[in-house]
């Protein structure tokens, strides 16, 4: 088991401080304390043949995922930025995707999650090794598991989204417990000690928001807002519902009666309650929200512990040796964010913190493997990192260690809808 340093700071804050040249160049934030710690974003689009092969990645895994819409944004601070919605609302039309429709953010909470828990141990609200059990009663066998191993996924808790997706499916707008969705995960089986190995666990972080609430007298939705989407000035973000308007609509191709997943009628999960993600997945966003959480989050600008992302563990048996997981995030190469799918959406972000270079991006069809954003993500990084510097800038010269092609056949291996043949 590994232990953590308690040392972190906090960026200074800068009162009353507007949209600066380190923030996402085009995005309008509104006040914020807090700026991500990231290279100045240059005031461009991307070249023209950049913009093609970042959109032509995205329409493909459209495609295959039965996707009729995606928002995405990429930002890469040496050469230009994308954001964009492509498509429409739902197959037959609905109105067209626009970037500034909210939608989940899914496993993207995750992180946030953590910095809740890294500022109130800061506060002296808690401590990273405090036992879960106590500040969650009620709860079998936790004396064992601290608060931090909830946070890195090391805490052995299994998880359960494949045991109630199809609930969430049948009964979309159920609001759900919290408690009763961790119970699903906690009557799993443990294979590891806490603290040896990393195991996606849902109920984990379902978990540490309820200890977190318990420790600071703060809801849930209170404890991000407060420590994570105002000091940033995420106005579009929050551990809620989606609004009634200004929403990408989210759906799910469902099997016909000969067994093939109609890609035409996705079942719409649009107003699918959070409740099932709490403090997990359960935040909604836009993508220049996600964009900008996502820097902060790998810069270190809302908690600068040196030891969150030091210590990475295989995200799997078989996992190349430079993707990991560590202080809620999945560290990817020199790239760290979260990617997940809830019902209606699959989404990614990931940013570098040393080139500034960003990627977010949002697919509206949840029929397929949640892996599908994060691989779109990173492809979609790759491209950007070979975008020629503007004028005056230089581009970094740390690669990836995949190329383009690699994830965009990835994507393609996993396509659940095929699009129509042309007549």
């Amino acid at each position: 088991m590994r232990t953590r340093s308690n040392r972190r700071r906090v960026i200074a804050v800068v009162a009353g401080a507007v949209m600066s040249a380190l923030m996402l160049s085009g995005c309008s934030f509104g006040e914020a304390a807090t700026d991500p710690d990231i290279p100045a974003q240059v005031d461009n689009a991307f070249p023209d043949d950049t913009v093609a092969a970042l959109k032509s990645a995205v329409t493909a895994t459209m495609g295959s995922s039965g996707s009729s819409g995606a928002i995405v944004g990429v930002w890469a601070p040496w050469s230009g930025t994308w954001v964009a919605g492509l498509g429409t609302q739902t197959p037959d039309g609905g109105g067209d995707v626009t970037a500034d429709q909210v939608f989940r953010a899914g496993k993207v909470t995750r992180p946030m999650t953590c910095d809740a828990l890294f500022q109130a141990a800061d506060a002296g609200k808690v401590k990273l090794d405090d036992p879960v059990s106590d500040y969650v009663s009620g709860v079998p066998d936790l004396e064992s598991v601290t608060l931090l191993e909830l946070c890195d996924g090391t805490s052995g808790i299994g998880s359960y989204a494949d045991q109630l997706y199809g609930s969430w499916l049948s009964n979309p707008t159920r609001t759900w417990d919290p408690r009763y969705l961790a119970s699903f995960g906690l009557g799993e089986p443990r294979t590891t000690t806490p603290g040896d190995a990393y195991k996606d666990s849902d109920a984990g972080y379902v978990l540490l928001g309820l200890a977190l609430e318990r420790a600071t007298g703060l809801s849930a939705a209170d404890l991000l807002r407060t420590y994570v989407t105002d000091p940033l000035g995420l106005a579009a973000t929050s551990l809620s519902d989606l609004p009634s308007s200004a929403v990408l609509h989210g759906g799910q191709s469902m099997p016909n009666a000969e067994g093939a997943l109609d890609c035409a009628k996705p079942v719409d999960l649009t107003g699918a309650s959070s409740s099932g993600g709490f403090t997990d997945s359960g935040v909604v966003t836009d993508i220049r929200d996600l964009g900008r959480y996502v820097q902060a989050l790998a810069s270190g600008s809302l908690v600068d512990d040196e030891q969150r992302f030091a210590h990475g563990l295989p995200v799997a048996a078989d996992a190349p040796s430079w993707y990991t997981a560590d202080g809620g995030a999945l560290l990817a190469g020199s790239l760290i964010g979260q990617y997940g799918k809830v019902p209606g959406y699959l989404t990614a972000a990931f940013a570098d913190p040393k080139t500034g270079l960003t990627v977010a991006v949002v697919l509206n069809n949840s029929a397929g493997d949640g892996v599908v954003a994060e691989y779109l993500a990173w492809q979609l990084a790759a491209i950007a990192s070979k975008a020629p510097a503007a004028k005056g800038e230089t581009a970094p010269e740390a690669g990836l260690p995949w190329t383009a092609e690699q994830f965009g056949e990835a994507i393609a291996s996993l396509a659940v809808c095929t699009p129509p043949a042309s007549e």
